[in-house]
């Protein structure tokens, strides 16, 4: 009889970046452990002689956040307490002529669609099999899913294209049968991921079908919320709101990055869409869901951008009341249309800008978290964490939006159940409740 044996090598995983980079960490972990590898995921002291960095490549932070990581873990080679680095992702694609000069310690680059090659150099196979068998590093009850790759869009500040290449939707059949291994294994919430959302299907399709696929993962057992995340505003297809209204399963939450709502700016950014038509948009988006629960992120500082696009940007953002925004500070970056002019904002103003932006927004959260006092949401829970359970209702999304904090003192619950919560307290970021039997 063959026994099978794990291999000696042990691989510590490291991802950097978005939950789209987690999820290809999330599937060469499996791909790794199909080949009989012990593997690790960030893990501080794994006892590893291998490690494969999964880097981020989007704006000037993260690039230096993956350099600094690749340095460090360059430093530990030179010491003898690793064997092997490799270095994959955004910034290995983009960048790899120049990484290879300048930390010649890694013993290999590779790109974002580059598995089966780093697979290859740790006398790896690529396991089709094993498609859709990804291995979550998450909480357990909660999953990314990524239903396409790459992006057809050419907004001017955007590297993105560069780095993951043109839009490749997934089949809506492999799509479900990922969901259904994943709601076997204890998941019970999905967030749907994509550089451009909206755009599924017309690939693969002739036409945009993320509604069909919406439906089709609503219909898997298990799944009890199903999240939309980086929906594109232009062109947006009002029917995933039919969808969202008529079954439970869709969280009545959408993260629709809008950028700018200056027009000036939102030309230069090639967003194909204007501030009135944007306005509209959001009114029919309310109009269908009332109660949705509306995410977006601004980029404060692109070229050109004044004082008085940015107070028509500020404006925008009190006028609309939106229940989670997030700001980016413009990162002027190689190889895109907004290169080609100068970066003339100076950092200072950037932060300044973002920092007014997020103020508005906190006293907006505030109000919008004070109307919830004295009534009851559906809460799922992530963690325990000193004396409270922390949780989340429908209107938010792990790691990025706000939570619920149930005192742990005189109630018990178990994490990644859903329970009823009875909204006691606010802050500007955070509710407080008592689980109502």
């Amino acid at each position: 009889m063959k026994v099978r044996t794990i291999r000696k090598d042990k691989i510590n995983v490291v991802t950097l970046g978005c939950s789209k980079n987690l999820v290809d960490s999330e599937n060469l972990i499996t791909q790794l452990r199909g080949n009989d590898y012990e593997v690790t995921h960030e893990s501080a002291d794994a006892g590893a002689n291998i490690v494969i960095i999964n880097t981020c490549g989007f704006i000037d932070l993260a690039k230096q956040e993956s350099i600094d990581t690749i340095v460090e873990h360059a430093a530990l080679k030179n010491a003898g307490k690793i064997e092997k680095l490799y270095v994959t992702g955004c910034l290995s694609q983009r960048y790899k002529d120049d990484l290879e000069q300048e930390i010649p310690e890694v013993d290999a680059f590779f790109g974002t669609l580059d598995m089966p090659a780093l697979l290859a150099r740790l006398d790896a196979d690529y396991k089709y099999e094993l498609l859709g068998e990804r291995q979550i590093t998450t909480l357990p009850h909660y999953a990314y899913l990524k239903i396409s790759e790459g992006c057809n869009r050419t907004c001017s500040f955007c590297a993105i294209p560069l780095m993951r290449g043109q839009h490749v939707s997934r089949p809506v059949e492999e799509l479900v049968q990922e969901a259904r291994n994943l709601a076997r294994r204890g998941v019970k919430e999905l967030m749907l991921i994509a550089q451009e959302l909206t755009y599924y299907g017309l690939d693969l399709y002739k036409q945009r079908e993320l509604p069909r696929l919406l439906h089709a993962l609503a219909d898997v057992d298990g799944i009890g919320w199903i999240r939309l995340h980086y929906a594109y505003p232009s062109k947006f297809p009002l029917e995933i709101l039919d969808v969202m209204a008529e079954r439970p399963e869709i969280c009545k939450y959408l993260d629709m990055p809008l950028q700018h709502a200056s027009d000036p700016v939102l030309a230069a950014m090639r967003r194909q869409i204007t501030r009135d038509e944007t306005r509209r948009l959001l009114d029919r988006i309310r109009d269908k869901v009332p109660d949705i629960a509306l995410r977006t992120t601004f980029l404060v500082g692109y070229p050109g951008e004044t004082e008085a696009d940015f107070e028509t940007l500020l404006d925008f953002v009190e006028e609309q009341q939106f229940e989670r925004v997030g700001v980016f500070q413009y990162s002027h970056e190689e190889s895109t249309r907004a290169y080609e002019v100068p970066d003339d904002v100076p950092a200072e103003v950037k932060e300044e800008r973002a920092n007014r932006l997020m103020e508005a927004q906190q006293a907006i959260s505030l109000r919008k978290n004070e109307a919830k006092i004295g009534r009851v949401f559906k809460t799922i829970f992530d963690r325990k964490e000193g004396k409270y359970f922390i949780g989340r209702t429908e209107a938010d999304s792990p790691e990025v939006d706000n939570e619920v904090l149930v005192e742990a003192k005189n109630q018990y619950i178990r994490l990644g159940d859903f329970a009823p919560v009875l909204i006691t307290g606010a802050e500007e970021f955070d509710l407080f409740g008592t689980v109502q039997r």
